[in-house]
């Protein structure tokens, strides 16, 4: 079983920033993508940001392009999401996710809120 620990949440003004961390830990053997997807009241999860094994190459929501960034600590199982520029838009609860490739399902951190305000 793997357990997270997500911080960083809170409440910010639009135009702020926010960090977000999710620090993995237990049985953890091997890791491919780390990432953050959102969730907002009334729609669906969604992916905001995926980042590779190395930690070389990642992947972002077009919503998201050139205000967040995701980066990663490959020794310590922990990934980070740098929000700049918050939008009232970007308000949701923010999952952390990691793949393992001995595993058939991804294992999710238990959510953040993020709250923007206009």
């Amino acid at each position: 079983q793997v357990h997270f620990v997500e911080s960083g949440g809170g409440l910010v003004e639009a135009g702020g920033s926010l960090r977000l961390s999710c620090a993995a830990t237990g049985n953890i053997f091997s890791v491919h993508n780390m990432g953050w997807y959102r969730q907002a009241p009334g729609k669906q999860r969604e992916l905001v940001a995926l980042i590779d094994s190395g930690g070389a190459n990642a992947k972002y929501a077009n919503s998201v392009q050139g205000r967040f960034t995701i980066s990663r600590d490959k020794a310590e199982n922990t990934v980070y999401l740098q929000m700049n520029s918050l939008k009232p838009e970007d308000t949701a609860v923010y999952y952390c996710r990691l793949e393992q490739p001995t595993s058939p399902e991804p294992a999710w951190g238990q959510g953040t809120q993020v709250t923007v305000s206009s």
